[in-house]
């Protein structure tokens, strides 16, 4: 008699616990910000991506472009830093020997 019991009790265990952890069924009368979201950002990967396609029917890749900006940009840290440099020397640093 204790095993059918078991059994009983298990089983009722088993369809209140899937029963409390079922997903809701998806709300198909409101719309979800978040896809709207991502519906915005496709749309602006998309533009993105025929920018790039008008670089390289101009001859030049967006990597260019980015390589480019990237050796203007470390060129002007080293000039400043250079600049700082040379700004703490004359203001009393410590001196070369």
């Amino acid at each position: 008699m204790r095993r059918p019991l078991a059994w009983v009790v298990g089983g009722a265990a088993l369809f209140g616990f899937l029963r409390r952890h079922r997903q809701p069924p998806p709300d198909v009368a409101g719309t979800d910000p978040r896809a709207d979201e991502l519906r915005r950002k496709l749309a602006e990967a998309r533009e993105g991506a025929a920018d790039e396609q008008d670089f390289e029917a101009a001859g030049m890749g967006a990597e260019t472009i980015v390589d480019e900006e990237v050796d203007d940009l470390r060129r002007r840290v080293h000039e400043e830093a250079r600049a700082a440099a040379d700004e703490m020397r004359r203001a009393g640093g410590p001196e070369e020997a």
